[in-house]
């Protein structure tokens, strides 16, 4: 009988965490993101939508609206984020090839490679 009522909670737990999850996803509003098409649009984007987050948690008390605020903000972010990702994800290796070619006696490599990395990086001067 006892393995029957620990059966039971369990169920009920688990029908009751799926219901209050459902309904929780419910309530949360879905927005769309701003574009990020090119890498400077991404940072741009990243760095601005960076700033109204800490525009936000600078306030002294967060209410519901600017939680609400910040999580509009996260779609744009998290786009921004992701193009930047796909963009600089071989920034590494272009730099490992700037590294290897400066110990090397070949000037000319090295300008060629450091030219491909400046470029790849300057979007992220600031």
């Amino acid at each position: 009988m006892k393995h029957s009522v620990k059966i039971l909670t369990t169920a009920m737990a688990i029908v009751l965490g799926c219901l209050t999850q459902a309904k929780a996803e419910e309530g949360v509003s879905h927005y769309e993101a701003l574009p990020s098409e090119t890498l400077a649009e991404a940072v741009e984007n990243f760095v601005t939508y960076n700033n109204k987050v800490q525009e936000v948690l600078a306030r002294e008390t967060l209410s519901v609206a600017d939680m609400e605020e910040i999580h509009q903000f996260t779609y744009t972010l998290e786009t921004a984020l992701a193009k930047i990702n796909e963009e600089l994800g071989a920034l590494p290796v272009v730099l490992e090839e700037v590294h290897l070619a400066s110990e090397s006696d070949n000037p000319a490599r090295l300008r060629a490679v450091a030219e491909v990395y400046l470029e790849q990086a300057e979007v992220l001067d600031r």
